[in-house]
């Protein structure tokens, strides 16, 4: 007898689970999991090329330490964001921490590409611009991959914030997910550089 009421409040909470939405909002939260795993894979082709565009600048002669500084900063402060935990298992808040350093990551990658309007002998350099290339194309694919996720996002986030799902979400800690948006200012203007502030370092 006991194992029988047992089993009927066990299957109560189960379907009184499901109509309160709690077994679509795991879903859909896993869907988002799985968006950022692929947003994160293309962050790190990224992280993993500008060091080569970096090393192939500075080997035809531009030592701007300022530009390599900050790329060296923002590569960290990304690589330290997206370590933090597994694509799978980051919270809404880790998630915002990658997003945050990968824009500003973008940002430094922008001024790096932008040397080559100061500096021409790196347009004719094929290293150069074979790595420019692989970059331009990881570009595309994290825009692509940004898209998707944001997509993904939104979708829950409607859920979410429908009721019942709403009191479902408090109850058991289904978080509103943050969307992957540029910076404004990234957004609004181009990456510029001053061309007086770079220099070759003839000496080396």
């Amino acid at each position: 007898m006991k194992k029988l009421v047992l089993v009927s409040l066990v299957l109560f909470f189960s379907f009184g689970l499901s109509g309160c939405s709690y077994n679509t909002l795991t879903a859909k939260q896993q869907q988002v999991r799985g968006a950022w795993a692929d947003v994160e894979a293309q962050l790190q082709r990224r992280l993993d090329l500008v060091p080569n565009m970096v090393a192939t600048a500075q080997s035809v002669g531009v030592q701007e330490q300022e530009v390599f500084g900050q790329i060296a900063e923002a590569r960290s402060r990304l690589l330290n964001a997206s370590q933090a935990a597994p694509a799978e298992a980051k919270t809404a808040e880790q998630r915002e921490a990658v997003i945050e350093a990968a824009n500003s990551f973008g940002g430094t990658i922008g001024r790096l590409l932008s040397l080559q309007e100061s500096y021409p002998q790196l347009r004719s350099s094929e290293a150069f611009m074979k790595v420019q290339d692989e970059l331009s194309g990881t570009e595309n694919r994290i825009a692509v991959k940004r898209e998707d996720y944001n997509k993904i996002v939104t979708e829950y986030n409607t859920t979410r914030n429908q009721f019942p799902a709403v009191i479902t979400a408090s109850l058991f800690g289904f978080a509103e997910e943050p969307f992957f948006k540029a910076q404004p200012e990234a957004a609004t203007a181009p990456p510029t550089i001053d061309p007086n502030a770079m220099r070759k370092n003839s000496n080396q």
